[in-house]
């Protein structure tokens, strides 16, 4: 094996992405910890308090946390026992269930997210001038984009029928 594959800057650039992630993950956890949510609850409760009507269909929403249609169940179960979620189904096409934030959910959301966004501005946004951040910004939707394409479908409801094809 070529000794240069390791000083690879492909190799340095990933590995500092990872371990900035985790890093940043292991900081802001403890904020939705304290308010009994795991990671998957407070992604879920943030994906819906930020979608159209607070719903999102169950498919499109375990797209969004690189969940399986399983997963994503189990997590929407856990939230509604809670009472910060609730199911419904759609009108426009049976098959399709929305899970939707309840006022309670909203409320717990926006209590957490008061120390949250503290500990994102000290170790995350704060520590970029605003022309670096939208530098970021720009630079993790590009990637994002190319490997979660779903993480911006159009979530809003349907206005008509879905076609057989």
């Amino acid at each position: 094996m070529n000794p240069d594959v390791f000083d690879d800057p492909r190799l340095t650039a990933s590995g500092i992405f990872f371990e900035a992630h985790e890093g940043l993950a292991a900081k802001l956890a403890p904020t939705f910890e304290a308010a009994g949510m795991s990671s998957l609850d407070f992604g879920a409760l943030t994906r819906l308090s930020r979608s159209p009507g607070g719903r999102l269909r169950m498919t499109d929403l375990a797209a969004q946390l690189f969940l399986s249609t399983s997963g994503v169940t189990r997590v929407v179960d856990r939230l509604q026992r809670g009472g910060l979620v609730r199911r419904e189904s759609s009108p426009e096409d049976r098959r399709s269930t929305y899970a939707v934030i309840t006022p309670e959910g909203t409320e717990r959301l926006r209590a957490v997210l008061v120390d949250h966004l503290e500990s994102v501005e000290h170790w995350f946004t704060g520590l970029f001038t605003p022309e670096q951040l939208d530098a970021l910004m720009t630079a993790l939707r590009t990637v994002r984009d190319a490997v979660h394409p779903d993480a911006t479908k159009d979530t809003a409801p349907r206005t008509e029928p879905p076609t057989n094809p």
